[in-house]
């Protein structure tokens, strides 16, 4: 903990905070290892509330005050809280809770008097397509809170000014800015041009600091916090006395941006206008809050807390700041290292699963074997020390109790289930075999069991518009093929021909088998064109045509990351099924095992929409009862970040389980939860391992390259890996064998008896869960907080 805070009590937190403070049962922090004070809350949508009300409360306090407020998806409950506050400012319900949190109902904040700065934004880009942040502002803040816009100080691109006035494109025909032009000598006149313009970007970033230091800086500073530990734009590495400026960002930054801007393609070539962390900081008696939700960032999070000030981590900088707190819910803060003393700390008694996570993690951190740790080991780890301490067992027992419960685990995963049907869902289209994929491959051998397969969203905003082109420019080599137009006076392509599309799927097979462009191309085209037919309900080729070239036309003219119009989302969600439809294809299924729900709460927007009964759960319910599963696999995701669609496909799952189990009486259900790309399963979690060997690393490489044909350039990639999302699979499965490895002895599998332990270089992990032990693991979709 730094000086700043170290007289900190808790009578000197706003009355918001004190409250909330206390409901957390925590500590405002933990020195010394915390370095700045935390509220934490339970979920995602409390948080929203807790920081739209200590925004509210500040206003009220504070009128005429500087706010910068942050873009994205994480703001999403602050910016509709705050919204629903302001709306609903009257009511008596309303008047009733401000009371309780110590905001007075009689002063409704002033929103026309708070001058607005913009932390951030894109550079090229048209301020006005609806990917930029200005765009973002416009709607969501100044529609929703009432600011003024003639208070705000904003990064308009378009108002900037160019060389020669002339517009950005001519000057950067390519959106590709060479800051090298700022020391360099520029050789032609394009580079002059561009040399110019980067100087007058330059200098509004200059003015734009000096205006906002004029006005004392920002009063109230709020920012989510990226995979590097970003904030604004500042990016891992950033000095702490940066001010705005036009900048480079990194791998990591362009991973999380390539969603806005329609591709890493894109991302990696757009540089950033950033207020700096000097700039936040420079308001010595600024409120600078960074609100995190999910357990996806709870490494980024811990190194933000824990480490003292360091360029390496930028929300460091906020420690100079006696008002800078970290809102946090409870999955971001799970890596706390003291936090989560205390919390095991209070368990009466110790869970099994607090004493495995802490001895796992001591003989991880050793390097050493669980049979191998010794007192010494436990008594210099305090969570050693506690499970000493609280168990009253000996080094020996604790460990060969672990020792015991991993192998049984990795028994567990050498079992294959018999004379079950599986219902394998996921939320995206290739979020089974990234979870799971080696297990599959032993499930579907066993002739007992019947598998479906269920994707529950159309997973269109995935599909670049580059990529579609390609597909609707090769189709233009096919489409007057005598062959295409006999399949058309045959009625191939008719959409109540199911069989056609089971031909399709078994074309592009061929293709695959004999490396054969041509046959994976036609099969493409085959498909695309069965895909038009159905959309636009048109089957005539010459009508057809006319089509194809709209689509060419569009695809090349929209900008990338711009939401697509309704018909252009189908038709890139069914490109995705068909991929799907290839992958189980490998195995032999066909399309009466295969199934798309395209759910309706996945629109594309920003903030996804919450799942409703009649359109997102009775689909759900509807499959359950038509496949009649003993085991339904679900995609296992906190909340909070990444891709919110698998905690709300979660929810919906749920839901529809209850329902069928009320319909039914069928309690016996299982429930398998696995996680892929996203998040991590610590060993503690799991209870099945399966092993998995360099064959299905090699099945997993290949289904997925030659399947997912949209995705195996990775355009929407992880932070983690600048690659397609099998090798992330991948790398994760060696991460999680090796750990097991390690507690179990280098020589656990190499010298095991049993042929597939031997061949294990990965492992991949499952929990399984009776249906009472998952609806305790999900929020009920009517009680959600974001319903009210």
């Amino acid at each position: 903990m730094t000086k700043i805070y170290e007289s900190l009590k808790e009578k000197d937190l706003s009355k918001v905070e004190n409250h909330y403070l206390k409901l957390s049962g925590k500590k405002l922090y933990y020195p010394p290892t915390e370095k700045i004070p935390i509220i934490q809350v339970s979920n995602f949508p409390e948080l929203g509330k807790l920081t739209a009300l200590r925004f509210i409360e500040w206003v009220q306090q504070n009128p005429g005050g500087v706010v910068s407020l942050p873009t994205g998806k994480t703001p999403e409950h602050f910016i509709k809280w705050v919204g629903y506050y302001l709306r609903n400012w009257q009511k008596e319900s309303v008047a009733s809770e401000l009371k309780i949190m110590g905001i007075d109902p009689g002063i409704k904040p002033d929103m026309q008097s708070l001058y607005f700065v913009q932390i951030d934004e894109f550079y090229p880009i048209d301020s006005y397509q609806h990917n930029s942040f200005y765009y973002y502002i416009q709607r969501y803040y100044f529609k929703n809170f009432d600011l003024d816009p003639a208070k705000a100080m904003l990064i308009n691109v378009n108002e900037i000014g160019t060389a020669d006035n002339l517009p950005l494109g001519q000057i950067f025909p390519d959106k590709v800015v060479d800051l090298s032009l700022r020391t360099r000598y520029a050789s032609n006149r394009i580079e002059r041009l561009q040399k110019r313009t980067i100087e007058i970007v330059d200098e509004f970033c200059t003015t734009y600091e000096k205006r906002l230091r004029e006005r004392g800086g920002i009063g109230f500073f709020l920012g989510g916090i990226g995979p590097d530990g970003h904030i604004g734009f500042n990016v891992q590495g950033s000095d702490h006395f940066s001010t705005t400026r036009l900048m480079h960002t990194n791998y990591e930054t362009q991973a999380a941006a390539s969603t806005d801007l329609g591709g890493i393609e894109i991302a990696r070539n757009r540089l950033v206008i950033t207020i700096g962390l000097d700039t936040i900081t420079h308001n010595k008696e600024a409120v600078a809050i960074i609100i995190a939700a999910g357990e996806a960032k709870a490494n980024i999070i811990r190194d933000s807390i824990e480490n003292g000030s360091t360029n390496k981590y930028p929300a460091t900088v906020l420690q100079n700041l006696k008002n800078a707190r970290f809102y946090l819910t409870s999955g971001a803060a799970i890596r706390l290292k003291e936090r989560r003393y205390v919390a095991m700390e209070q368990e009466n008694p110790l869970t099994q699963k607090s004493v495995e996570r802490a001895i796992i993690n001591l003989a991880v951190e050793k390097n050493k074997p669980l049979v191998e740790l010794t007192k010494e080991d436990f008594k210099s780890d305090k969570f050693g020390k506690l499970v000493l301490e609280r168990t009253k067992k000996t080094p020996q027992e604790i460990s060969a109790e672990i020792n015991s419960g991993l192998t049984n685990k990795l028994k567990n995963g050498l079992v294959t289930a018999r004379d079950q049907v599986i219902l394998h869902t996921g939320p995206h289209h290739d979020d089974i075999m990234l979870g799971y994929l080696p297990y599959v491959v032993h499930l579907v051998r066993e002739a007992t069991n019947q598998n479906y397969f269920a994707t529950m969203t159309s997973g269109f905003t995935s599909v670049t518009n580059a990529y579609m082109l390609e597909v609707v420019e090769a189709l233009k080599e096919f489409i007057d093929e005598p062959d295409f137009i006999a399949r058309f006076n045959k009625r191939y392509f008719d959409p109540e021909f199911a069989e056609g599309k089971n031909r399709d799927v078994n074309l592009y097979l061929d293709g695959v088998a004999l490396h054969s462009r041509t046959l994976k191309k036609e099969a493409l085209a085959r498909r695309l064109v069965r895909n038009l037919v159905e959309i636009y309900e048109e089957d005539n080729p010459r009508y057809l045509r006319n089509r194809i070239d709209e689509l060419s036309n569009y695809f090349n003219t929209q900008y990338p990351g711009k939401k697509d119009i309704p018909h252009v989302q189908k038709l890139k969600g069914m490109q995705r099924e068909f991929e799907e439809e290839i992958v189980w294809g490998y195995f032999g299924f066909n399309q009466d095992r295969v199934w798309h729900l395209r759910l309706g709460f996945y629109q594309g927007e920003v903030f996804t929409e919450t799942p409703e009964m009649d359109r997102d759960v009775r689909p759900i319910l509807n499959l359950l009862r038509k496949t009649k599963p003993t085991i339904v696999t679900v995609a296992l995701d906190p909340e909070g970040s990444g891709p919110d669609t698998h905690y709300k496909v979660l929810q919906a799952t749920s839901e529809a389980l209850k329902l069928y189990e009320k319909e039914t009486g069928n309690k016996d259900i299982k429930v398998w939860g696995y996680r892929n790309v996203w998040y991590r399963f610590h060993p503690a979690e799991a209870n099945i391992y399966i092993p998995t060997s360099i064959n299905s690393f090699a099945i997993l490489e290949n289904s997925f390259m030659y399947g997912y044909g949209s995705q195996k350039n990775a355009s929407f990639p992880s932070h983690e890996l600048d690659g397609p999302f099998c090798r992330l699979a991948q790398q994760i499965q060696v991460e999680q064998y090796e750990k097991i490895r390690t507690c179990l002895g280098k020589d656990f599998f190499v010298a095991s008896e049993m042929p597939r332990l031997r061949a294990a270089h990965g492992l991949v992990f499952l929990k399984e869960l009776t249906l009472e032990e998952f609806y305790q693991n999900t929020m009920e979709l009517r009680k959600s907080t974001e319903k009210q």
